[in-house]
């Protein structure tokens, strides 16, 4: 046969003309640089004598890490044991027998393109590899997280004027203006107050309240009384976001093999509080008035200006790739015999984004201006900035296995080491100095042989 998959084929179903299955396959010595599926119940007997009209006995010689029979594709992984169910060729407790193979994974060759797996036996699949050597190769790093946007996000709004005196017989306040962010959170500064003959009225606190205390509270300026009216206060600002949390846990074992964890996405940062409305004025006083036959009302407050949006967070660094020898999932069997397993090193994790600056928070309106020595009304206060959207985590470090298994029956026979290398590294958080670990994503295991935890099941709908 050209290749190791189509003689597996013919040796699992017959050629079609009423001849048995084979169940068996012999391969010569060499270099096969393709993805082998093997089911259940089918051998694979490598390192056959075959050179110049060998009579393709076993070359004992050359089994394990010397075997002759090399399968090593340059993408995927090399060699899948599936359940007889699953290949349709016999019964659930049928077994496979791998003898004198290398099978050699490539650097970051899995279905993720970051993690290097030599071997996989599917959920149900039993197999024993006796006088071979199983190699994985690196796993590559994660790729780091998407940065928001450097440009800062949206501005506020600038208050609106208040109306001057004498310009109407009741000057309303100035109108509010409100910024809509991009999720739907408003920052509104508050309305200014009236003005009117014999008072004026209270200007509105901007929006949203602070959740935390501050010095700046975006309160309402106060009409007048016995005093001029007082300008509305300046606005918080948004609360930036804190860095996020940086991956951890061991991962997910699967048909496609290893799955990593990236690191948390960043938060938004909080919207800027709109500044408070001034206080309007009131027209008659001690020393003046509007003069007879114009409109007699004071002067109006300005409004607040509103917030600046926050920032949008970064995206969590992506997981490094894994490096594991053999991976034995749900209700699989496994027994090694004089074989040898080497995992290569996890890569590192990805970098986090970095946070998006929050929006400026705009000026308030200017009060309207008083008749000759008539009381002006009072301004607006400054909407509040937008708080800085939060850096993200960095992601898990890959891990390095010989051996990772979740409900599966595994054995280690005589001469049979499993070797893991390094695991790699956790990735920084965004902006973090090489040092500084919060938001570092967790550094990758390295153990000879790994038994994952069933995963709870899901509760009912």
């Amino acid at each position: 046969m050209k290749t190791l998959q189509h003689a597996i084929g013919i040796a699992a179903s017959g050629r079609g003309n009423g001849e048995a299955a084979t169940r068996r396959v012999y391969a010569c010595g060499g270099l096969f640089e393709e993805e082998v599926t093997l089911p259940s119940g089918v051998d694979l007997w490598g390192s056959r004598n075959c050179d110049g009209g060998g009579d393709w006995s076993y070359e004992w010689s050359a089994i394990g890490p010397k075997a002759s029979t090399v399968i090593a594709p340059p993408a995927r992984i090399p060699v899948r044991v599936l359940a007889g169910e699953d290949a349709g060729i016999a019964g659930g407790n049928a077994t496979s027998l791998i003898v004198g193979v290398r099978a050699v994974a490539a650097d970051a060759s899995a279905i993720d393109g970051k993690s290097s797996i030599a071997m996989i036996l599917s959920s149900g699949a039993r197999a024993i590899v006796r006088d071979s050597q199983i190699i994985a190769g690196n796993g590559k790093d994660g790729e780091p997280g998407e940065d928001a946007r450097s440009e800062p996000t949206s501005d506020g709004v600038q208050g609106n004027d208040g109306a001057d005196a004498c310009t109407a017989d009741f000057a309303k306040g100035a109108l509010p203006v409100v910024t809509v962010c991009d999720d739907g959170i408003e920052s509104t500064g508050g309305s200014g107050g009236y003005g009117d003959l014999e008072s004026g009225g209270d200007g509105a606190a901007g929006q949203p309240a602070p959740a935390e205390t501050s010095e700046l509270d975006g309160h309402a300026g106060l009409g007048p009384d016995l005093t001029r009216c007082t300008d509305g206060g300046d606005g918080a600002h948004g609360a930036p976001a804190d860095r996020a949390g940086g991956a951890s846990g061991p991962g997910f074992l699967s048909e496609d093999g290893w799955i990593g964890v990236r690191g948390e996405d960043g938060k938004k940062g909080g919207v800027g509080q709109g500044g408070g409305g001034g206080g309007g004025s009131k027209s008659r006083g001690e020393m003046t008035a509007c003069p007879a036959g114009r409109p007699q009302a004071g002067a109006a407050g300005g409004s607040g200006g509103s917030g600046g949006c926050g920032g949008q967070g970064g995206k969590g660094g992506g997981y490094g790739g894994a490096s594991i020898g053999i991976i034995a999932l749900h209700g699989s069997a496994l027994t090694l015999e004089r074989t040898e397993v080497f995992a290569g090193n996890g890569g590192g994790g990805g970098v986090g984004g970095t946070g998006q600056p929050g929006g400026l928070g705009l000026q308030g309106g200017d009060g309207g201006v008083g008749y000759n020595n008539m009381w002006r009304a009072c301004s607006g206060g400054r909407g509040g900035n937008g708080g800085r959207g939060g850096d993200a985590g960095g992601g898990l470090g890959g891990p390095s296995y010989g051996v990772a298994s979740i409900a599966a029956s595994v054995s280690f026979g005589p001469d049979a080491p499993a070797k893991a290398g390094r695991g790699g590294d956790g990735g920084l958080a965004g902006n973090a100095a090489p040092d500084d670990h919060v938001g570092r994503g967790l550094q990758g295991d390295s153990m000879s042989y790994r038994q994952f935890d069933v995963p709870d099941p899901p509760p009912p709908q």
